[in-house]
């Protein structure tokens, strides 16, 4: 057994799961601030993102998806329709609810944040030697196992 290994295998599990959520918020954050300079906050950069994601909500699933009330996702709503990047169709069911989509605009923004964040990203990455951006490669795959592993 290597140093290194047995320094791995004395890390408990929890402290492992502290360091990397640890690092994995700090890196999500940082990643949020590399997007492009606009006038959508990113609480409206979220909501468009979720109705990307979906396809289709209602106000009150987006409301519900973000983690918001009502009232405050109806305020994003308004906001993001102001812009053209957000359109309402009639409910096919329930003629008291409208479903949100997210308009071919909102397509256009969202790629340009996520080429913004890519590009901060990938230049970070290139700093790195090969062996680090290998073990990122692979930390990358275990780290969709773990997600993935909830989809079961």
């Amino acid at each position: 057994m290597t140093e290194r290994t047995a320094a791995v295998e004395q890390v408990t599990s929890a402290q492992l799961a502290s360091r990397v959520r640890s690092a994995l918020t700090r890196l999500s954050r940082r990643i949020r601030q590399a997007r492009p300079v606009g006038d959508l906050t990113m609480t409206q950069l979220s909501a468009l993102t979720s109705l990307q994601l979906a396809g289709a909500l209602t106000p009150r699933e987006l409301a519900d998806t973000e983690r918001v009330r009502p009232p405050t996702m109806t305020r994003i709503i308004a906001k993001l329709e102001e812009r053209g990047l957000v359109g309402r169709s009639p409910h096919p069911t329930d003629g008291r609810q409208v479903i949100l989509a997210p308009t071919p605009g909102a397509e256009e923004v969202l790629d340009r944040f996520q080429r913004a964040r890519d590009n901060w990203l990938a230049e970070r990455l290139a700093e790195l030697t090969a062996a680090e951006r290998e073990t990122l490669r692979d930390a990358a795959e275990i780290l969709h196992r773990v997600v993935d592993a909830d989809r079961r």
